[in-house]
């Protein structure tokens, strides 16, 4: 199925064979140039017969936008570890995966999409501990204690569901609302609200098993034939939050040994980038740490490498780094 020529690529230095060169995956036209297929932000999605084909290219994103940089070996690792996940995870609650493909195609069962993202937080973090750190304390309709810090474990994990917008930014929605729109029906929420959280305790008791902590996690459903299903991606460096347990400190950042994109926003951040103009240009020293984070994530989570022997760097000594070159 996959012929030359059929993928828009770049040729880029290998993050992990020093000297060399490897071919990063811009777009993808399995099916020849005539057929366009719709694309993501990462990925790129064919319909076939009643499935979709879900390509995984190497493109990154942050802040709802889609950088021209390319992370090499990025595809192939989120498409293998959704993978490993979707098979360990469907005795949980049913999902979408019928197949892998190759390293970077998944076949997909069609559903249609519940237009609501579940975050299921069991860590203060990101855009929670932002609220919190403003005196908030009342999330998603869940009240929470004084006198956390950041990163902290939260006294439970709490369910914060957001729209799905393919055109603007995602806002926080509550049950009533969900069901007033139209989005899902009251016996749906009660069904999937209990599926995020059995999902997220498998996830973590799954990675705690080899020092991983993933204080958060998206998740996303379809309907198929009257069956609720879960789709779109399992906890990945795209899609999560992963942070090693060795390394785990409450009250700080925990981005030296995350294996997740927040490394990539806290750079942008830093560099006074928000996403409210066109992406900057990535130094190839963070497109290697990217790299090395993304296979990590798959590595570390499979059982085959420990977070020691990633050889990952903190962002103070990248930017150290780029500040000698």
């Amino acid at each position: 199925m996959l012929q030359p020529g059929t993928f828009e690529v770049e040729v880029l230095p290998d993050p992990f064979n020093p000297g060399r060169s490897v071919e990063a995956i811009r777009r993808s036209w399995l099916f020849g140039r005539n057929r366009e297929p719709r694309r993501g932000k990462v990925r790129d999605i064919y319909e076939l017969n009643g499935h979709l084909l879900l390509f995984h290219t190497d493109r990154i994103s942050a802040f709802d936008l889609t950088f021209e940089d390319l992370i090499p070996y990025k595809g192939i690792y989120l498409n293998l570890l959704s993978v490993y996940w979707f098979n360990k995870s469907k005795k949980i609650f049913p999902n979408h995966l019928v197949e892998k493909v190759d390293d970077r195609t998944i076949k997909v069962i069609k559903a249609e999409r519940i237009d609501i993202e579940w975050i299921v937080r069991g860590y203060l973090y990101g855009s929670a501990w932002k609220a919190y750190s403003r005196g908030i304390r009342e999330i998603s309709g869940i009240k929470l204690p004084n006198g956390l810090r950041l990163a902290e474990q939260l006294p439970e994990p709490i369910l914060t569901p957001t729209t799905k917008s393919e055109h603007s930014h995602d806002r926080e929605i509550c049950k009533s609302e969900a069901i007033s729109m139209g989005l899902i029906s009251r016996d749906e929420w009660k069904v999937l609200e209990e599926a995020c959280y059995k999902l997220y305790e498998f996830y973590c008791s799954e990675a705690k098993k080899v020092g991983i902590i993933i204080p958060d996690v998206k998740l996303e459903f379809g309907r198929v034939n009257g069956m609720l299903i879960q789709i779109d991606e399992p906890p990945t460096h795209d899609s999560a939050r992963m942070w090693s347990i060795k390394y785990y400190s409450p009250g700080k950042y925990q981005e030296a040994h995350c294996l997740d994109k927040e490394f990539l926003r806290a750079y942008l951040t830093r560099i006074g980038f928000k996403g409210e103009k066109h992406p900057p240009k990535l130094p190839r020293l963070l497109v290697e740490q990217i790299a090395i984070r993304v296979r990590g994530c798959y590595e570390v989570l499979t059982g085959k490498k420990s977070i020691d022997e990633l050889n990952l760097m903190s962002l103070d000594e990248l930017f150290q780094r780029l500040e000698m070159k």
